[in-house]
């Protein structure tokens, strides 16, 4: 018998828990017969979401968590005072060996808090980015850091890099990712103070093919495959990005609507524009992996539908069989933390 991958998924985050969390867990259990899925909260809540719907009973389990943290509560404050909400008892399973990973859409800042704190960083890790996979030209890149570290020193940069290239040679299959920094020209003598201390630590470092610099506007024809920089900086360019699409995408619809000649027309591109579309989708992609910890913790966009947390809860399996954080600890580990 297959080993089951267990993934703790925090049924009361986000803004559409805990129905599409459910819903999405489900989801995720009908795909692969090798998951066991722990919904964690409020056990009459998730089991009244429960109710009516078809699955695999030995697959989802409820663990009855009865408090929440809410997004506008102090973080640090809310993991410390809350030890029975849904996020902290998610991270402690995680901690005790109870769940391979733990999914959750809820509050950001408990979420990297309880990450650091409760599963706690591996060794040699100074900081653990967040890490999504954003859609290009070319297909993906990972963008790390995108709201993790908004202070970030030029080691964990090169950290970042090395486990960013870890994430996308064995998760995505990329073969020798190409590293790059963000900044705001290609010359090496450009950019901020921590532009030019990294830059020259990721040219000499051997466990990466460093690339260079990378502007903002060569991030969407996939230029790099790993995309470094400090949190201010990657929640910029993600908050922007998802942005932009959206926007565009509207227009598109809204132009293809306009005349009876642009509805004849929408009707025949419909097919390419669908494909098309589909690979600019965030909730194609999953959540972003806090990277460097000693379990797997993903954070999904706060709005996310089941589609998301399925796909989230798809992507902790592919970063188990890959054994990602011991790969890391091998890399990494050496390394004197702070």
């Amino acid at each position: 018998m297959e080993e089951m991958i267990r993934v703790a998924v925090d049924a009361m985050g986000g803004d559409n828990a805990p129905a599409e969390v459910v819903k999405g867990a489900i989801n995720a259990v009908a795909m692969r017969q090798d998951i066991k899925v722990y919904l964690i909260g409020r056990q009459e809540v998730v089991d009244k979401e429960l109710k009516g719907l078809s699955y695999q009973g030995a697959q989802i389990e409820v663990v009855h968590a009865p408090e929440v943290i809410e997004t506008a509560e102090p973080p640090v404050l809310a993991v410390r005072r809350k030890k029975q909400s849904s996020i902290v008892v998610g991270m402690n399973m995680v901690k005790d060996k109870k769940a391979d990973a733990f999914v959750s859409a809820g509050s950001s800042g408990a979420i990297l808090v309880g990450g650091q704190v409760i599963v706690g960083r591996i060794k040699g890790v100074e900081r653990p980015p967040l890490a999504p996979l954003i859609p290009t030209q070319k297909g993906v890149s990972l963008l790390v850091d995108c709201g993790a570290n908004v202070d970030a020193r030029s080691s964990h940069l090169v950290q970042f890099a090395k486990m960013g290239s870890i994430y996308m040679e064995n998760v995505l299959g990329v073969e020798n990712p190409r590293v790059a920094i963000v900044n705001i020209g290609a010359e090496e003598e450009k950019g901020n103070a921590l532009v030019k201390e990294t830059f020259p630590l990721l040219k000499n470092c051997p466990d990466i093919n460093f690339v260079g610099s990378i502007e903002a506007r060569d991030i969407p024809s996939g230029e790099a495959d790993v995309i470094v920089c400090e949190a201010f900086v990657g929640n910029v360019i993600l908050k922007l990005y998802e942005g932009v699409g959206a926007t565009l995408i509207s227009m598109v619809k809204e132009g293809m609507m306009g005349t009876l000649r642009s509805k004849i027309g929408a009707l025949l591109v419909k097919p390419a524009l669908k494909k098309t579309m589909k690979s600019f989708d965030a909730s194609e992609y999953g959540g972003a992996p806090l990277l460097g910890l000693n379990g797997l913790v993903v954070k999904t966009h706060g709005s996310s539908k089941a589609k998301e947390v399925t796909n989230s809860i798809i992507q902790c399996v592919t970063f188990k069989e890959q054994e990602i954080n011991e790969k890391i600890k091998r890399n990494i580990g050496g390394n004197h933390g702070i």
